[in-house]
């Protein structure tokens, strides 16, 4: 892979659903890339298309009623053409996923042992005796106490921290390049939550992985992410560093979506309003019912083209578009190819 290559690009990702209602359409031609030791959180309310999207990258998604279309480079390959026989040895090995539930991932018939040696054996030609040390020092890697002893323990004798270290260590079977965690600390209090970042932390580092981590949970990103990209009903709405966006807000929605958090001085509560149908989304720009902002040129097209708004940061606002006007929604009045802020101002919603 040449290094200034994406460890993974997508590029037009769309993925549709036939249901007796009609297509349902959780993706819409969305891109983004992760790179080599990079993190990247996509983030959202439930029903973004999130997990859609990251499901789509190693075809997981159940076709029909699933169709997915667009391109999906790793490692020089399109995912979206390849053979699945040749798919498969990139699943679980070279891609590893944590999924949102370890209590439903996992499988309560058969001890944890048993499940990563499974998981180990289906990529690599190993005896039975080198699976169970490999396995045992995984568990010990991702913080099992006595992970000898505990081999031989089905899931319903851990604890919902520990099923979640285990499905990590299942994940890392294969020592992937990639590695695409479903909001895996969702179920979690906050202290073990801080506990599973920290380990996914120093395993990036240890392994020197991609992570593509999906979250709603702003302050999880505030912790680990390199680059965010703001997904809505399908669309990106807003993309960039984590610093700028946390800093400099400039999509509405995403301005929405930090004043939640307590943190920022907001109430904790949601955003008013609803996602729309995603078998029959609003013209013009999806978050335009919602947005207090929205004029008529919101509300008509397709979603508004991505615009720079500083470097690495692009929204998709007809407000930064040909003849907007980027103060209506950003009390700094940055516009588009005016540059980041020197970090002497706050960004948010103009003063009304």
């Amino acid at each position: 892979m040449a290094d200034d290559q994406p460890l993974l690009e997508v590029e037009n990702l769309t993925t549709t659903f036939s249901t007796d209602n009609g297509t349902l359409t959780a993706v819409d031609g969305i891109d983004f890339s992760v790179d080599t030791g990079e993190t990247v959180c996509i983030v959202g309310e439930s029903g973004s298309g999130k997990t859609v999207a990251t499901e789509s990258i190693t075809r997981i998604i159940n076709t029909p009623p699933g169709e997915i279309e667009g391109t999906v480079r790793y490692d020089g390959r399109d995912l979206l053409s390849l053979p699945e026989s040749e798919l498969q040895n990139i699943r679980g090995n070279e891609i590893a996923h944590i999924f949102q539930n370890p209590q439903e991932a996992m499988n309560h018939c058969y001890t944890v042992g048993w499940q990563i040696t499974e998981a180990l054996q289906i990529h690599q030609d190993v005896s039975d005796d080198e699976a169970r040390a490999k396995a045992v020092d995984l568990m010990d890697r991702v913080g099992i106490a006595n992970a000898s002893s505990r081999f031989d323990d089905y899931p319903h004798e851990f604890s919902g921290g520990q099923k979640q270290r285990v499905m990590i260590a299942m994940a890392l079977v294969g020592d992937p390049d990639l590695l695409i965690a479903d909001e895996p600390t969702t179920a979690l209090d906050v202290t073990v939550q801080a506990q599973i970042l920290r380990l996914l932390d120093d395993l990036q580092e240890e392994f020197e992985m991609g992570i593509l981590f999906v979250t709603h949970d702003l302050g999880v990103v505030a912790e680990i992410a390199d680059r965010i990209v703001v997904m809505y009903a399908g669309k990106v709405m807003e993309r960039g560093g984590v610093l700028d966006i946390f800093d400099h807000p400039g999509h509405p929605y995403t301005q929405q979506l930090l004043e939640c958090l307590p943190e920022f001085g907001g109430s904790g509560g949601g955003i008013p309003g609803t996602l729309p149908d995603p078998h029959d989304p609003p013209d013009g720009c999806r978050f335009a019912p919602r947005c207090e902002y929205a004029e008529e040129a919101c509300r008509t097209g397709d979603q508004p083209d991505e615009v720079e708004v500083a470097p690495g940061q692009e929204v998709s606002c007809v407000h930064y578009g040909p003849g907007g006007n980027p103060s209506v929604v950003r009390s700094d009045g940055l516009g588009p190819g005016d540059g980041a802020a020197d970090g002497d101002s706050e960004v948010g919603p103009a003063d009304d």
